[in-house]
């Protein structure tokens, strides 16, 4: 649906509520291109019902997304993300309307959809399973006959995104990626001044199919109100100001619900250069470019940017001299003209709110490089466009004029200060009262390594950055997907991302005891104490869906001689006094020269492995590999090699084996009869562990359809 005002036709954008596109009743807001402040769209969410758009993600979304396993949540993905890719020049032509220069809006679209690539991949490290296990067992009783462990499910309910402007696309998929492997569905709440290219990414999302019904939903209107239909299984989260995050974590429904809130709130992070680096080190040119690019890169509108710049007091002038000289050749404009580095904020609210905030900084300190009221745009009106300037403050006393600590201006904003001390430059950065992010530029070790320490606890991220790493970081302002985002105090002490600590932002955790027998059923993967399960046939000659989980070979025992140790020390050059002079024992563990704990590996292989060919494709590796009591010679060993988990395998293509991995409990257990132990005075008994491993086979199917 379209409206015109003059001559200029006005796109009405839809939400996307209960399976179905629903324009929003009334007037509703118009929305306007930053670059030329025309408007562009018109939204309103007024008719939409909250309550129901809850209990559609729950009903609906949540119970579909419950029944697909962690892999095929994670190909689901993978699927959206190539889908998506192949669109993705329709959406640069609309995220230009939001100011963004061509790099702003790869950093926004692409590594949004990068994203979901990351998650996509990150499946393989969960089962293929609807649920998960966390951590190892908890043996809880003296003959293990009752043990714990944890599962973690998904949530019942849903996840309520209310996201910033300034990653309209990023914002949302950095979000439902982590959800949507999770199994939980969404509601996203795009900031209305940049909604509709969230509005046409989401529209691709549903035209692909890709998605279950109910997985998805969207708001583009106002969503006030909507929290007071959330319930203890929901999962809030907020990116944006402080002050609003604050408000809505303080909503009595938030409160009585329990419900998780994750907050991200703008900060003023810093970047700190080492007193150790000069103007002729590459570090110092690192540094500038670093600070320029996150002045200038979505005209300062990211919650990462750096807002304070801390510098050796001897190297004030160099630094701004440096920078600038650097920020005099970003060119602002029009993104679509040759030549524009720097386009505009989202919108007039946000400039108009940038110019206050400078106002107020300039009380406390002086604006050193750029001027608001005189500079040029290239290719467009900067009265009409959204445009501010970089701006640099200078701040002579950071410890005395703290407005700088506590007053954050939203743009192309920062401000300049002096340290003496790396002790200093921890304490200014902790003057911040929490951070997203900090980055250190130094090339000595011990200068990173006070820093960090004494800045940590105030920060999400600390970025380390010298001229070994400069070529492939991703530097100061980007996020990834697989490490935390996120950070205390002021930056709101939520979390995001960080690969599977993510996930588990929207699982239950929950404590399972019983029997091992029974908790090997419930999840699927051995637990020991838990029955064996005894075949006739060797595991070895069984086809992967044919094998059990518990299904054990017991194996035949070996006899460890001194011919043993030497032997297997030649063989592999391990000459390791314990194994072959008993004069150096003294003061040891050992009472005698002792067999490897390779050599008990390798041999209880050779006990348990079927030397014939068959399903098993080959050896995939060793995990959780310990040796946990000494064999000499003269004592016996046997093999308990348990079915423990099996992960189905993805066929790459149509021509490969269809094939999964299996995961063998490797119990190497001692079975020297009792009075050959006592009568050489070896501590424990027949039966304990030796060696203890879990190995990794790939096995064939039968089917290999």
């Amino acid at each position: 649906m379209t409206t015109t005002t003059s001559t200029i036709t006005i796109n009405k954008l839809q939400n996307f509520a209960l399976g179905k596109w629903i324009t929003g009743d009334g007037e509703g807001q118009n929305l306007y291109n930053a670059i030329t402040g025309d408007p562009i769209a018109n939204t309103s969410s007024k008719g939409l019902d909250f309550e129901a758009m809850c209990h559609y993600g729950r009903a609906i979304g949540g119970p579909k997304l419950q029944k697909m396993t962690f892999h095929e949540r994670g190909r689901m993905l993978r699927a959206l993300a190539l889908h998506l890719l192949s669109k993705k020049d329709e959406f640069y032509k609309i995220s230009w309307a939001t100011g963004a220069t061509k790099t702003d809006s790869w950093v926004d679209i692409e590594g949004g959809i990068g994203n979901l690539f990351a998650y996509a991949s990150l499946r393989r490290q969960f089962p293929d399973e609807t649920f998960c296990i966390d951590g190892d067992p908890a043996k809880i009783s003296k003959n293990n006959t009752f043990s714990g462990n944890h599962i973690c499910v998904p949530k019942d309910g849903v996840a309520i995104h209310i996201n910033a402007f300034n990653f309209p696309v990023w914002g949302m998929l950095e979000k439902v990626a982590v959800n949507w492997l999770a199994g939980v569905p969404a509601i996203v709440k795009p900031a209305t001044v940049t909604s509709f290219l969230t509005e046409a990414v989401v529209k691709e999302i549903i035209n692909s199919g890709i998605l279950p019904a109910g997985a998805l939903q969207l708001i583009c209107g106002s969503a006030n109100g909507i929290l007071d239909y959330v319930g203890n299984q929901d999962v809030v989260t907020f990116t944006g100001s402080a002050s609003t995050g604050q408000m809505l974590k303080a909503h009595p429904r938030i409160l009585s619900e329990s419900v998780h809130f994750n907050m991200e709130a703008d900060s003023l992070n810093c970047c700190v250069l080492g007193n150790d680096v000069t103007p002729q080190q590459p570090e110092f040119d690192i540094f500038i470019k670093e600070v320029v690019r996150e002045i200038t890169t979505k005209a300062g509108q990211k919650c990462t940017a750096i807002r304070r710049i801390i510098v050796p007091e001897n190297r004030i002038e160099e630094v701004r001299i440096a920078l600038g000289k650097r920020l005099a050749q970003t060119i602002i404009g029009d993104p679509n003209v040759e030549g524009v580095r720097m386009g505009a904020l989202a919108g007039m609210a946000q400039r108009m709110e940038v110019l206050e905030k400078v106002e107020q900084l300039s009380k406390t300190q002086k604006i050193i490089i750029g001027d608001y009221e005189n500079f040029e745009v290239r290719g467009a009106d900067k009265v009409k466009g959204s445009f501010i300037p970089p701006l640099v403050f200078l701040n002579e006393n950071p410890f005395k004029n703290l407005d700088c600590h506590n007053i954050e201006a939203f743009g192309p904003v920062s401000t300049l200060m002096p340290y003496k001390t790396t002790e200093e430059a921890i304490e200014l950065a902790r003057l911040g009262k929490g951070s997203l992010v900090s980055s250190i530029i130094t090339t000595n070790s011990k200068i990173a390594k006070q820093y960090v320490l004494g800045a940590a606890s105030m920060h999400g991220r600390i970025l380390i950055l010298n001229e070994d790493c400069a070529k492939e970081s991703t530097g100061h302002g980007s996020p990834l997907p697989l490490l935390v985002h996120g950070g205390p105090g002021r930056a709101g002490g939520g979390e995001e991302m960080g690969g599977k600590r993510g996930v588990f932002h929207y699982l239950q955790r929950t404590a399972l005891q019983g029997s091992p027998t029974m908790l090997t059923s419930i999840l699927n993967q051995y637990q020991q104490g838990g029955k064996y399960i005894i075949k006739d046939v060797h595991p070895f000659k069984q086809y992967f869906e044919e094998l059990e989980i518990g299904e054990t070979l017991l194996t035949e025992t070996h006899l460890v001689t001194e011919e043993d140790i030497v032997n297997f020390a030649n063989l592999s050059g391990d000459k390791f006094y314990a194994h072959m002079d008993p004069t150096s024992l003294e003061g040891t563990i050992f009472k005698r020269t002792v067999a490897h704990g390779y050599f008990v590996l390798s041999r209880a292989a050779g006990l348990f492995v079927d030397p014939f060919k068959g399903p098993v494709l080959l050896n995939y590796g060793i995990d959780e590999c310990r040796f946990t009591k000494p064999v000499y010679p003269g004592m016996s060993f046997g093999v308990r090699f348990t079915c423990k988990e099996k992960i189905d395998q993805e066929k790459k293509n149509t021509d490969d084996i269809s094939k999964g991995i299996v995961k063998w409990l490797v119990d190497v257990y001692d079975a020297t009869p009792q009075e050959f132990l006592d009568k050489n005075g070896y501590d424990g008994q027949t039966g304990d562990t030796v060696a203890i491993a879990t190995i990794l086979t790939m096995v064939k199917k039968k089917n290999q359809i």
